[in-house]
C-alpha cells in the first residue's frame, strides 16, 4: 500500500537532488561565485596592503619632521631659552601635518640633554616608551636626544591583533640624537 505522504517526501527528494546535481554541472556563473567567495579576503588583504603603506608614510613624515627640527635645535636657531613643549608640538606638526590631526593631540615629545653622547646612551636601555616624557633642550655644546611618539589608529583588523597595542594603536616614533653646537647663548 503506497502512501501519498511518501511519494511526495521521496519526490521533493528526487528534485532537490536533480536541482543539485543540475546547479553542480552549470559553469556559466562560476566565475561570479567564485569571486564572492574571495572577494571578502582580496579586499581585506588590499586595505591592509594600503594601511601599511599609509602608516609607513606616516612614520618618514615624523622622522623627517625629527631631523628638522633637530637641526634647528643643534645648530641654534631654536634656542633652549625660546621654546617650550608646545611650542616644540607646533613646530613638529607644522611639518607633518598632512596626515596627522590639527595640533597633533596625542604626540609625546621626550627631549633630553646630557654632558656626553655616552651618558645618553646609557639612559635608554629600559625600552622605547619612556616612563615620564621629560623636555629639557640643552644649551651649547651639549648631548641631545628627542624621541616623538604618535599612538597611529589601526582600521584593518587582519593587522590590528599583530602590531597595535591593546588600545587598537600602532606606536610611531622618531629619535634624533645630536651635539649642539657652540652657540652663544
Amino acid at each position: 500500500m503506497d502512501r501519498p505522504e511518501c511519494k511526495a517526501g521521496v519526490r521533493a527528494v528526487s528534485a532537490l537532488g536533480r536541482l543539485a546535481g543540475r546547479f553542480a554541472r552549470e559553469r556559466r556563473g562560476v566565475a561570479a561565485i567564485e569571486f564572492a567567495i574571495l572577494a571578502f579576503p582580496f579586499f581585506l588583504l588590499i586595505f591592509a596592503i594600503l594601511e601599511c603603506c599609509i602608516a609607513f608614510v606616516a612614520q618618514e613624515l615624523m622622522s623627517n619632521a625629527v631631523d628638522d627640527v633637530a637641526r634647528l635645535l643643534r645648530t641654534g636657531q631654536l634656542k633652549p631659552d625660546d621654546i617650550d613643549r608646545e611650542e616644540m608640538r607646533d613646530a613638529l606638526c607644522d611639518r607633518m601635518g598632512v596626515l596627522f590631526p590639527g595640533g597633533c593631540p596625542e604626540m609625546q615629545i621626550d627631549l633630553r640633554s646630557f654632558t656626553t653622547i655616552d651618558s645618553a646612551s646609557r639612559v635608554f636601555d629600559s625600552g622605547v616608551v619612556p616612563a615620564e616624557y621629560r623636555f629639557d633642550p640643552g644649551p651649547a655644546s651639549s648631548a641631545n636626544v628627542l624621541r616623538v611618539f604618535y599612538p597611529w589608529p589601526v582600521i584593518t583588523d587582519i593587522l590590528r591583533e599583530r602590531i597595535s597595542s591593546p588600545d587598537g594603536k600602532w606606536l610611531l616614533f622618531a629619535t634624533a640624537t645630536w651635539q649642539n653646537e657652540p652657540f652663544d647663548d
